[in-house]
Order: C-alpha cells, then structure tokens, then sequence
C-alpha cells in the first residue's frame, strides 16, 4: 500500500488519478496502470499516455460494444481487437485499443459472456491485469486490521483505515523478509498470517 487519500467533495476522477500517480511515482518507478472500469474517461486514459505510461482498464460496456460482443459470440470467437477513437472535445481524439475476451466457463449466454478492456499497450498486459485480484484480497485483509467504531467523524474513521492500511503493509514487508529469508523465493502466498501479525501485534503493544 504506498497511499490513502479521502475523495474531496467536487474532485473529478481525473484529479484523484493524477494525485494519485504523482504520490506513487515520487515512491515507485510507474510503467504500467490498471484501473476499475470506474476510471475508464478518455480523459483520464489521455493523462496517462502523455505521462508516457501504459494502462488496462476494462471498460463500461455501451450498445455498440453488447452489439460487438453477441456478433462475436454468434462466429464463436474468443478474442478480438479493435483501435477506437475516444472524443476529448473540440477536434481532440485519444486513441486506445478495445479488447474482447471471452471468459471461461461464463453463465450467461449472451454478451456476457465477454469482458472487454481498454489499453495503449496491446494485449500483452492482460494477463498482468488478472494479478489485481492480491488488491482485492488485500482490501479484505486491510479490514481485519481496522479498530471497529460506530463513530461518524470523517478524520476517525479515514485515521483508522489509514492505519490499517500501514499495519497490513507492515505484514507484508515482514512476510516478503521471512520468505526469502528462509527460502529464498517470495511466493503470493503469505507464510506469516494477518493472525500471526494481530496476535503479535495484541501482545507487544495491547492494541487489537
């Protein structure tokens, strides 16, 4: 977890991404972003690209991409690519790539059935895109680090997730150092538990 930050009344989904990057790229060396289908405004993907950044995003689907997606399923194709030019006012156009992917073993039996993502990249980052499910998990885990209040103070309640959040990075720079310590790999799968940590954490200090 490299930043927290509350949503200001009146930001725009630009604002936030752009503080956002500018946060982590003062940390991390950035090349490559991927997004919820929430983030997917053509302004938003044109701050990218001219940051000189590559980026997945999947994107919210419209008629024309249902349309796209059930003559697809009719020709029982799995994947296809198509360049679009996404409108950004007066004569300005930011180009990207639609990718239609077919899931596997998908319950529906119409355009469902496919996903379909935004990039500037190709569909070589597509895979990396599938790796976001260790953010959602790690939400998870976040949670299980949170102090529980009934309190409807705003500055509380964000100082306790923003908490969390470094108790749960804290976990897992410790998990990294003891895996390769003792194996000399680092496998996804955590050898020291958020339990182990909250046990430990109870017991040193009497928090938790």
């Amino acid at each position: 977890m490299l930043d927290a930050r509350p949503v200001r009344k009146g930001e725009t989904r630009l604002e936030i991404v752009e503080d956002l990057l500018d946060s982590a790229e003062d940390l991390v060396h950035v090349d490559n972003v991927l997004m919820d289908r929430e983030f997917d405004s053509q302004h938003v993907l044109e701050m990218i690209s001219q940051r000189g950044l590559s980026y997945v995003v999947p994107k919210r689907t419209q008629t024309s991409e249902k349309a796209q997606a059930n003559r697809l399923l009719q020709r029982d194709r799995d994947r296809y690519e198509t360049d679009r030019g996404l409108h950004l006012g007066r004569n300005e156009w930011h180009e990207t790539t639609l990718i239609y992917r077919r899931k596997e073993d998908s319950e529906h039996d119409d355009h469902r059935q496919y996903s379909v993502f935004m990039t500037n990249c190709g569909s070589g980052h597509l895979t990396e895109y599938g790796y976001r499910w260790e953010i959602e998990s790690g939400y998870r885990s976040i949670k299980r680090f949170m102090a529980a209040t009934t309190s409807k103070n705003f500055g509380l309640r964000f100082f306790y997730f923003a908490f969390a959040c470094l108790l749960y990075s804290i976990w897992r720079a410790v998990d990294l150092l003891v895996q390769v310590a003792l194996t000399g790999e680092y496998e996804h799968s955590p050898m020291v538990t958020a339990d182990n940590t909250l046990t430990l954490l109870k017991k040193e200090t009497g928090i938790g």
